[in-house]
């Protein structure tokens, strides 16, 4: 799955386009290093978030093309802010 469509889906980010700006800006890392909006999401995988001052630290458990809104936080695991 796109890091950007994972983003939207998993409701970290409220829209795609907000998440694939995010992605461009370089606040967006997997493992560490800077991804486009294109770059594709494992199960397993580390990601950062940058939110201006702030850093998200992730762990991705699921991949779901569809979920509620209440299941979205099922989706990931917060490591640390």
């Amino acid at each position: 799955m796109r890091i950007d469509k994972f983003l939207k889906v998993s409701r970290l980010i409220k829209r795609r386009t907000v998440a694939n700006e995010a992605c461009t800006a370089g606040r967006v890392k997997i493992g560490g290093k800077p991804v486009k909006a294109g770059a594709e999401v494992k199960v397993g995988d580390r990601v950062e978030i940058g939110f201006g001052e702030r850093t998200v630290s992730l762990e991705v458990l699921s991949l779901k093309e569809h979920v509620t809104k209440d299941d979205a936080a099922s989706m990931y695991k917060i490591l640390g802010e």
